[in-house]
């Protein structure tokens, strides 16, 4: 058995603030340590129901080099630095059996809710068949791409609830409660990483139950820019045209790996400046 663990950082229990998610802030070091232990709690779930599983864990924040791998469960396999195939999730293919993300939140526009965007600050909304995905969907989707479920979910409330209007069967582990954009009544984090154990353990465990997110291609996509430059930019790629306004791109993809792909490489172009 195969387990993919996805960790984010916005959602990790006592998060939320950007000094404790960005690199060059001053509490950002206690905010990786948060993090590598909530991962530890998933990993260690996952061997509590299959100990002969083959675990990996995709460092899936920011620049990707946030866990510490000294300090990771050493029977996990860490992904880690970008860019790489897949992202947030690498380290995903067919043979995974099941898919964990820890420590996501919920997209963009979403509230109140814990540091919530849609990958990068350049993106205002991502739209995949008319409906509204951030993080949450976009990777589940991914999953479901490949055939293999997303069984768990820890975040805030507002995480939570988002992926369960995606996926009603999965395990969610709300480990705060947001009240805005940065702030937030949390767990201790030694009782989050208790919960987060049990729920990892139990959602492996029923993972043949929760079946995958699937978004059957050709897939109509269109992404809200945060500058009109951007979208200058972004249509210069070949099929992305610009629609409704200065701020939007649209494109067809021809099934849901195509689609990720594309919206990976537009906020990479969104983040160039102009000269």
């Amino acid at each position: 058995m195969k387990a993919l663990i996805s960790v984010d950082l916005e959602g990790i229990s006592g998060i939320v603030h950007p000094t404790e998610t960005n690199p060059d802030r001053y509490d950002y070091e206690r905010g990786r340590a948060l993090m590598t232990a909530e991962a530890n709690a998933a990993i260690a779930g996952v061997f509590d129901a299959e100990p002969d599983a083959v675990v990996w864990v995709a460092d899936a924040h920011g620049t990707f080099r946030n866990l510490l791998p000294e300090d990771l469960d050493r029977r996990a396999h860490l992904v880690r630095g970008k860019p790489r195939p897949l992202g947030m999730l690498a380290g995903l293919d067919e043979q995974t059996d099941a898919v964990l993300f820890i420590g996501y939140h919920a997209r963009a526009g979403a509230g109140p809710a814990v540091l919530a965007h849609t990958i990068s600050d350049s993106i205002l909304d991502v739209r995949v068949d008319g409906r509204s995905l951030g993080e949450i969907g976009l990777n589940a989707a991914l999953a479901g791409h490949l055939g293999v479920p997303v069984v768990l979910l820890s975040g805030d409330d507002s995480a939570c609830t988002e992926f369960s209007e995606l996926v009603p069967s999965a395990v969610t582990v709300a480990v705060k409660q947001s009240l805005g954009q940065a702030a937030a009544v949390a767990l201790h984090p030694e009782g989050a990483r208790e919960l987060l154990r049990r729920a990892a353990a139990d959602a492996v465990t029923r993972r043949g139950s929760i079946p995958p997110l699937k978004m059957a291609g050709p897939s109509d996509v269109e992404v809200d820019l945060y500058g009109p430059y951007m979208v200058d930019i972004a249509v210069l790629v070949p099929g992305v045209t610009r629609v409704g306004g200065g701020r939007t791109v649209a494109f067809q993809a021809a099934d849901f790996g195509d689609a990720y792909r594309l919206i990976a490489l537009l906020v990479q172009l969104a983040s160039i400046k102009p000269n």
